[in-house]
């Protein structure tokens, strides 16, 4: 009787080992991340399970993100993926903080059939994530630039009287290629027009940091480059032509939303410097000029119309 039981026993785990074995062979995983990520912003994670088995399908599959090496804290689980099929789903999870980050592949589990052992794999799928930074809603500071009016400025936009040819850049409207002077030059040439209403902005962060900064001066300066990137969005969504400018960096002028993603990429991503780095960009005449910084951090540049402390 004890030979049958320990027979019955290790035909059991035998048979556990084969069959979760086979369940998790010839798994496909993906991954889909949302177009924007905003820090401190709960976001979903597409997650795809393609069996690619011609007729056995598989069980009770768990399937985890990892980052840094190290599974994240949600899990999604398939009960059954039948042969050739496709099933998706997806997590919820939030990242507290800007920057890039790296999806270095999942890890697929499953307890089938008896629940008695967990077997796993790791699949290796690298994909690098944004996080921006975390928007909110803000006011404009006080100016008297912002009091003008619809005076003519000398600044250019889409409508008003022909002010002449130049070179395309990035962000410029693909309607206003000249063709012919194209032709003649050999490269890209747009139309600049004299307009009445397009106004820009200028922000100036500063992005400097001690060389051993302290939790309280970390934290101050994310304050600083989610307020920038708060008053960008803010700027863009009433047309104006919005610049950024850092120390050792520089983004724009530009409008519209695919500007406003370049801006926003360019904050995540942007470095901390040593106060000696200086700021790729003056201030220019007829802008609204924002200087964003730490409090008590640096004195802002000449010719700023706000200063903003956080």
């Amino acid at each position: 009787l004890l030979y049958l039981v320990l027979g019955w026993m290790l035909s059991v785990i035998v048979a556990s080992g084969i069959l979760s074995e086979a369940s998790l062979r010839g798994l496909t995983v993906s991954r889909s991340a949302p177009q924007r990520i905003f820090a401190g912003r709960p976001f979903l994670m597409g997650l795809g399970l393609k069996n690619d088995k011609r007729r056995l399908a598989s069980f009770s599959i768990e399937v985890e993100d990892l980052v840094g090496g190290r599974p994240i804290d949600k899990k999604c689980y398939f009960l059954k993926v039948p042969s050739g099929r496709l099933q998706q789903t997806s997590y919820r999870h939030t990242i507290a903080r800007r920057g890039a980050y790296r999806f270095e592949g999942f890890q697929v589990s499953t307890k089938f059939p008896f629940a008695l052992f967990r077997k796993s794999r790791l699949v290796e799928h690298a994909e690098e994530v944004v996080v921006l930074p975390a928007l909110h809603a803000v006011t404009a500071p006080a100016a008297g630039a912002l009091a003008r009016g619809e005076e003519p400025r000398g600044q250019l936009g889409r409508r008003g009287e022909f002010f002449g040819l130049r070179e395309l850049r990035d962000g410029d409207d693909r309607r206003d290629v000249h063709w012919r002077a194209t032709a003649r030059a050999g490269r890209m040439m747009v139309r600049e027009l004299e307009d009445e209403s397009v106004r820009e902005a200028v922000i100036h962060l500063d992005n400097a940091l001690p060389a051993r900064p302290t939790p309280a001066e970390d934290e101050a300066l994310e304050r600083a480059v989610s307020m920038a990137a708060s008053l960008a969005a803010h700027y863009i969504g009433r047309g104006f032509a919005v610049r950024l400018i850092a120390r050792g960096e520089q983004v724009g002028p530009g409008q519209g939303p695919a500007h406003l993603t370049r801006l926003l990429r360019a904050l995540a991503l942007l470095a901390t410097v040593a106060d000696t780095v200086s700021f790729a960009g003056a201030a220019p005449a007829r802008a609204q000029n924002i200087f964003i910084a730490r409090r008590g951090a640096a004195r802002p540049p000449a010719g700023m119309t706000s200063v903003v402390e956080v």
